[in-house]
């Protein structure tokens, strides 16, 4: 592992309490307000008709929108100098009034194979963790949505925090701008880039903070900027059965699914959302999302876990229950953390199960743990430091009752 040196981590910043899946608007950040000692306005996160008419306000045409749309999505700039086909009165106009910021890098780690975690810190102190995992084909980017997470999927470590709040548009695409920063991308060569690829399989539940998310992923999905088509961008949900209609409609992003279990009784202990959504609703929303086929299929993730969801019986019934739809399995051998309540599956076990399900003629790959050596694989993300066994608890029990209010 290595350790970039950056700067130092002061912690949690003291997170907020729950307030319930329909209370989501009102942990929405104030990060983008800049100290009070800059009173310039942020121009990240802002999509193309918002930047236009923030311009037009400040009395500018409306051309310039698609001149600074280009320097901050296509060139990565974050300083009005550099920005050459703007005449210099106007980029001095525009730094008086308007900012381009990064967020603070508090941690830069490398892992032993490649893969490689920032830990972020927002302007208001908070922070959230984005992974960067290469691969002989792809790169891929793993973003996260929420600092904190509003749920408590037992087999992962982001649920053993509070939720905070919300990410902006702007926080969640910093993620993506800062590591291109980092990995020295800009602008993005049109092929062999080494952020191809974006996954919303970070901290927090995507689909509960859906206004921010859709509006980042359209200005990622931009030709005219970042341009990652929306085949390469994958969504994943617990089950947010309301929004998942919507994002397919508004988005129409690849959407992976947060299963790992076949029954109600237990996925309602492994993922308690299910109380309040369960399978049969789940499903339903599976085989309606708009665009599904076989050329574009749903992905179901699939948490092995040692006794308790990885028995020939659970894979018969998981083949049973995905019948008729366009789908692939991602086997994912738990990855463990400090104080977790599970093991993983025998190596033999998990490739049994998965010999079960492709004789099905469902696709099974099993995941392959990226970044352990850092804690950035799949369900390790997490941005406070390890807690209590008993102050886990309480904070599970506490948003638990919550979810079901």
């Amino acid at each position: 592992m290595t350790d970039i040196p950056v700067a130092a981590d002061t912690g949690d910043g003291g997170p907020a309490r729950l307030t319930g899946g329909d209370s989501q608007k009102s942990l929405e950040s104030d990060s983008q307000k800049l100290p009070a000692t800059d009173s310039r306005k942020l121009l990240v996160g802002l999509d193309r008709d918002a930047l236009t008419a923030e311009l037009l306000g400040f009395g500018l045409e409306a051309f310039r929108a698609r001149q600074l749309w280009h320097w901050i999505y296509h060139r990565g700039a974050t300083d009005f100098s550099v920005m050459t086909t703007l005449a210099k009165p106007v980029r001095e106009r525009l730094a008086e009034a308007y900012v381009i910021r990064r967020p603070e890098i508090a941690r830069d780690l490398k892992s032993v194979d490649g893969t490689r975690k920032w830990l972020l810190r927002m302007a208001d102190g908070q922070e959230i963790e984005s992974v960067h995992i290469p691969e002989e084909d792809r790169g891929t980017l793993c973003v996260s949505s929420q600092v904190g997470c509003t749920l408590t999927c037992r087999f992962c470590h982001t649920g053993t925090q509070r939720l905070v709040r919300n990410l902006t548009a702007a926080e969640i695409l910093d993620q993506l701008l800062t590591a291109r920063d980092a990995l020295d991308e800009w602008p993005a060569p049109p092929d062999g880039r080494l952020i191809s690829n974006i996954v919303l399989m970070g901290m927090g539940e995507p689909l509960f903070n859906f206004d921010a998310v859709a509006t980042a992923v359209k200005i990622i999905m931009d030709g005219d900027g970042l341009a990652i088509s929306k085949r390469r961008i994958t969504l994943s949900t617990s089950g947010v059965v309301p929004m998942m209609h919507r994002c397919g409609a508004e988005l129409g992003v690849n959407l992976a699914v947060s299963l790992h279990a076949v029954t109600d009784e237990l996925r309602d202990r492994l993922v308690p959302i299910n109380r309040k959504y369960p399978l049969a609703q789940l499903i339903n929303a599976c085989r309606t999302y708009p665009g599904v086929t076989n050329a574009r299929r749903i992905t179901f993730e699939y948490v092995m876990l040692k006794g308790v969801n990885d028995s020939p019986a659970d894979a018969r019934a998981l083949i049973k229950l995905l019948r008729g739809i366009p789908a692939k399995i991602n086997l994912i051998p738990f990855n463990p953390w400090p104080g977790a309540p599970f093991e993983c599956s025998t190596p033999q076990t998990v490739q049994s199960f998965g010999d079960m399900v492709n004789a099905a003629g469902y696709a099974s790959p099993v995941r392959q743990p990226r970044g352990q050596d850092i804690m950035a694989a799949c369900g390790q993300l997490k941005s406070t430091s390890q807690r209590s066994r008993a102050v886990v608890a309480e904070i599970l029990a506490e948003k638990d009752a919550a979810l079901e209010a």
